[in-house]
């Protein structure tokens, strides 16, 4: 699977919502833990939670992604210190799902991807740790949704799709489906880095059903997100890639982002160009990408910087990606035409 850019498409924070609001329950959490009886404790945590889980972004808006790297471990161990007080609490463990996701894409994967042009054993070592903290994203995640629906993560082992059909079925609908991607998008990018492991490799149904739910429940979802990860699930199936499967969802992906995700261009680049060595139809998405300006959508600034980080990353790989062109280019409209 090529590096998920749907995983951010939804890009929530550690730590979110008012910042009065939000120092305030810090303060009210500190006095608690100081002294205070279980229940006010426990309470105390539960409203953290809730404002962790909920709210604007401090990050989202953020310019500087360097920043964001190194204040994403303290607020991952934060919200892991409440969850040990509040071990069923759905905004954290969301929270926490999609944290280490955030983490481990965009800094320890990226990492990984970067140093295996000149050191094997360090890239190696790399995609090991992103894959322990993908993981760990998927456990959380996991957790969340067994709060409403018990013994839900060995039921997906066993049977997948069995397990994700139950999933909403007395719950308002949408309310399970963020819980429903994040889990899908750790487990899949584990998988993405678990190069040559079968064991890995054969947990892709869990990955699809879990996708399927969260489609069908809501396929509109953040913008588009969904139809993202579907282009990138698509092309790890075994068999013939199915491009019209694929040039569905990155249709629907424009048109639900309304043209404010840069990373959309790059999946099915990455996905589909790629497979097909088709290099004009490959720079006019990079580019494409690269035009969407970070400032004039300051709610997805830093996540429109990563993609351009990784938009410039594949114009430099361009030679080593697509081979020069020997074979007559393919008849058909350019996803890079579209509108």
């Amino acid at each position: 699977m090529t590096a998920c850019w749907s995983a951010f498409a939804g890009l929530y924070a550690i730590l979110s919502g008012d910042m009065l609001r939000r120092k305030h329950l810090v303060i009210a959490l500190a006095a608690c833990l100081a002294g205070a009886g279980c229940s006010i404790k426990k309470f105390a945590i539960n409203k953290v939670g809730d404002a962790l889980s909920t709210g604007p972004s401090v990050y989202e808006n953020d310019e500087d992604i360097e920043l964001v790297g190194s204040a994403l471990p303290f607020g991952l161990k934060f919200i892991e210190t409440l969850l040990a007080e509040s071990p069923k609490h759905r905004g954290l463990l969301l929270t926490a799902s999609r944290g280490f996701v955030l983490y481990s894409f965009a800094y320890v994967d990226w990492e990984a991807e970067v140093a295996e042009d000149e050191d094997l054993d360090r890239a190696r070592a790399l995609r090991m740790r992103a894959r322990r903290l993908y993981l760990r994203a998927f456990r959380y995640g996991v957790r969340g949704l067994e709060v409403s629906y018990p013994e839900f993560g060995g039921r997906l082992v066993s049977d997948p799709s069995a397990a994700a059909s139950v999933v909403d079925n007395r719950r308002k609908k949408r309310q399970d489906v963020p819980l429903l991607y994040w889990t899908a998008a750790s487990l899949g990018l584990a998988i993405s880095v678990s190069r040559n492991d079968a064991a890995m490799l054969a947990r892709l149904p869990e990955v699809d059903a879990l996708l399927d739910r969260a489609m069908e429940l809501d396929e509109s979802w953040d913008d588009g997100a969904l139809h993202e990860f579907a282009i990138q699930l698509a092309s790890t199936k075994p068999g013939a890639p199915d491009y019209d499967e694929m040039r569905r969802h990155y249709d629907s992906a424009v048109r639900l982002s309304g043209g404010k995700s840069a990373s959309v261009h790059l999946g099915y680049a990455e996905a589909v160009s790629v497979s097909r060595q088709d290099r004009a139809e490959f720079t006019s998405l990079v580019n494409r990408a690269l035009a969407v300006d970070p400032d004039g959508v300051p709610e997805k600034r830093l996540v429109n910087l990563l993609a351009h980080r990784r938009a410039q990353r594949l114009i430099e790989r361009i030679d080593d990606l697509i081979l020069e062109d020997e074979l007559p280019a393919l008849v058909g409209d350019k996803p890079g035409d579209s509108q």
